[in-house]
């Protein structure tokens, strides 16, 4: 098995689409997929009912959402796997691929166009600054 590959999600459509390309792109290359989902807060409550608490976070809420599009996906033949990532978007997936020796770092287009372009978006971020390759997915198209 090689190197994983790690995809960023947000619970978007077009972030599930990027899993999508990264999980075709894993099982090509017969790699593990990470799905992380950033958050860039480290708060928690407690939610009690009657005698029943739970302890509810950012860091759960994040990977709440990296299992969701998880159990989205047809991973038939190649390991998946959900996590949850402290930072920006961006700043987190460059972590997840630096901690896990990633060879590729799969984002969307979103933000891409338009404004995005000048202003700047995770997937040019990522571009410019990761250690890996970056598959740039469109989610554009249907």
């Amino acid at each position: 098995m090689s190197a994983p590959i790690i995809v960023g999600v947000d619970g978007s459509e077009t972030a599930r689409k990027a899993a999508e390309q990264a999980l075709e792109l894993a099982r090509a290359l017969d790699a593990e997929l990470k799905v992380i989902s950033a958050y860039s807060q480290d708060r928690s409550e407690t939610i009690q009912s009657g005698s029943d608490k739970w302890v509810v976070s950012d860091a759960d809420n994040a990977l709440h959402t990296a299992e969701k599009v998880v159990a989205s996906l047809d991973t038939d033949g190649v390991t998946v796997t959900p996590g949850a990532e402290f930072g920006r978007p961006a700043e987190a997936l460059l972590a997840a691929a630096e901690k896990n020796d990633a060879q590729m770092i799969v984002v969307g287009n979103q933000r891409i166009r338009g404004m995005g372009r000048v202003l700047g978006s995770i997937a040019t971020s990522v571009a410019h600054n990761a250690d890996c390759d970056v598959h740039i997915a469109n989610t554009y198209t249907a």
